[in-house]
């Protein structure tokens, strides 16, 4: 029966057809042999809609910590106790290095990030769209950014003009749990973020993390809200717990929960880029290459905001190990 169920949905999808939520919900309650046989349909899938080329990004976190926020899974919130490093804006010039050791591991899009409730007009914008000029003008990477919530539509515009690409700016979590891991913004400002950005002619990333205390029916409901947005990239996220925060004792999902989450959005969304970032090592551990056998056709690679990921020559071999090609390039990574 569940394998009638995965090559229904497969055929569906794979002929233009939409996923229903009840079907979504079945296949995230699978368990055993038949995950396996959900991740092969969805790596189907991925393969038909968005070929095999893996895009690989990277971050520099570009003001850490006392962040005003309380989301619950992060440690740069001032209000939790945690062992981060905290500094002010970087200058262009540390932006700028970190670029470049980004486009030398085979990034080919660079976000900016930083710990603060959101942007408005006034001198940080100004210093942030200085750094996104800077970036802009290499020529050699995306320039992406990820600073909270976008207070007006001049404030997206300015963003457009100093060249930026992309934007990052997750929903998070199902609609219906964000109340559990944020009370100090709504989900409709982050929506309205998302909608100023696409409005000034800006490329939309919007994800979510998973494992935060979500019932898998929610992160389905997660996968549905972010059909709504028709992000360009969808990073998935998996809680990396960190000490101090709200989840900081929370056990990580298991590796297979994980690669079957990321099937199911893959059949949600199966035109969408959908990234595997924070938490993959945590979460994953040695079956890191499956991610991109499940449905997921790109990564960040290198380190995150305030912990270490995977050597990104590490990043590079898995996906020549797999037959694929990096995002941008013409010829296998050696």
């Amino acid at each position: 029966m569940s394998l009638e169920l995965i090559r229904a949905c497969h055929d569906k999808v794979a002929a233009g057809g939409a996923l229903t939520v009840a079907e979504a919900e079945a296949l995230i309650r699978l368990e055993g042999p038949d995950v396996m046989d959900l991740m092969a349909a969805a790596n189907r899938i991925r393969h038909r809609f968005v070929g095999d080329a893996v895009h690989l990004c990277s971050i520099v976190n570009t003001k850490s910590g006392g962040c005003t926020e309380d989301c619950a899974f992060c440690a740069q919130a001032s209000r939790f106790a945690t062992p981060i490093d905290r500094y002010g804006l970087l200058e262009p010039e540390a932006v700028a290095r970190a670029a470049d050791e980004a486009a030398a591991n085979g990034a080919r899009a660079f976000g900016i990030v930083a710990a603060w409730r959101g942007l408005k007009e006034g001198p940080v914008l100004d210093a942030v769209c200085e750094q996104i000029e800077t970036l802009a003008a290499r020529g050699d990477l995306n320039a992406d950014a990820s600073l909270g919530l976008i207070e007006s539509p001049a404030v997206a515009r300015r963003l457009k003009e100093a060249g930026l690409v992309c934007y990052n700016h997750n929903l998070e979590t199902a609609p219906s749990f964000y109340p559990q891991v944020c009370t100090t913004h709504t989900f409709e400002e982050r929506l309205a973020t998302l909608r100023y950005c696409r409005e000034a002619g800006i490329r939309i990333c919007s994800g979510g993390i998973l494992g935060m205390g979500e019932s898998p029916e929610q992160r389905v409901e997660l996968a549905f809200a972010l059909r709504e947005v028709a992000p360009d990239m969808v990073p998935l996220n998996f809680l990396n717990p960190q000490p101090g925060t709200p989840l900081g004792e929370r056990e990580p999902l298991a590796p297979m929960e994980i690669l079957k989450a990321i099937a199911v959005f893959r059949l949600v969304l199966p035109d969408r880029n959908i990234m595997v970032a924070g938490g993959r090592e945590v979460g994953l551990r040695s079956l890191q290459p499956l991610m991109l056998l499940a449905g997921a056709n790109g990564t960040m690679t290198g380190n995150y905001l305030t912990t270490p990921g995977a050597p990104p020559e590490q990043d590079r071999q898995m996906v020549a190990d797999l037959g694929r090609t990096v995002a941008g390039r013409e010829v296998p990574v050696p």
